[in-house]
Order: structure tokens, then sequence, then C-alpha cells
């Protein structure tokens, strides 16, 4: 499990060939536990006051850890795309209002293409 959830970041920058739903998912997984956490230390560091300088630090910790994590979020979109034998293009859905969101994340959720495809070996190793 953990070895999935850090894979893309391991891939950093690779939008070449394909991911499996697990390995999408588990680091979807991390980046919101990491984000809900650092935003509970912001609320605590804050006391009641979000202003405060300690709390824009962590807000700026979160920020950086967003900007860091923007190459392998996009990476591992592209290659689970891939999966599904679809081009990344389809990624441009997501500027349709609602309906973008709702296609890509069916697209996430639908098993990979059974053996190779245009993109690559299967993941799983079927065929």
């Amino acid at each position: 499990m953990f070895d999935l959830m850090f894979q893309p970041l391991r891939k950093y920058a690779d939008f070449q060939g394909r991911a499996r739903r697990s390995e999408y998912w588990f680091f979807w997984l991390f980046q919101a536990v990491v984000s809900f956490l650092l935003c509970i230390v912001a609320m605590i560091v804050a006391g009641g006051d979000p202003q405060s300088g300690a709390a824009t630090a962590v807000y700026g910790l979160l920020g950086l850890f967003c900007l860091a994590l923007l190459i392998p979020s996009l990476a591992v979109a592209f290659r689970r795309l891939h999966d599904t034998n679809r081009s990344a293009w389809w990624l441009f859905i997501a500027l349709v209002p609602f309906v973008g969101g709702l296609v890509l994340f069916i697209f996430y959720v639908l098993d990979g293409t059974p053996g190779d495809n245009r993109f690559g070996p299967d993941p799983k190793g079927r065929g």
C-alpha cells in the first residue's frame, strides 16, 4: 500500500506509461491526509486568530506542499488516463463545469485496459 502511495513521487515527472487505480487513489489519499493535518496544525497554532504569523507560516507550508505535488499529480493523472486507453488531452474536459469533473472521476474509477495498449504494458500484468 505505502509503495503505491509514494510511487508517483518516485516517478515525479514521468508522463509516459500507465498507472493502476490503486496508485492514483492512494496518492490522492496521501495528499488529502497531509493537507488535512496541515490545516489542523494551522488551526491549533492560530489559537483562534487565523491572521497570526504562525498560522500564516503553516498555511504557507500547505501551499508549498500543494505546489511541490502539482507535477506528480498531473503525471499520475496522465498515466491513469493512459491505463484506460485515453489520451491525457481528456484532462481538459475538467474545464467543463460540473460534467467535466464527473467524467474524469468515472475515467479514474474504471479498470484499465487488460493487456498492452498504445501507452504500454498492463501494470497488473494481465494478458
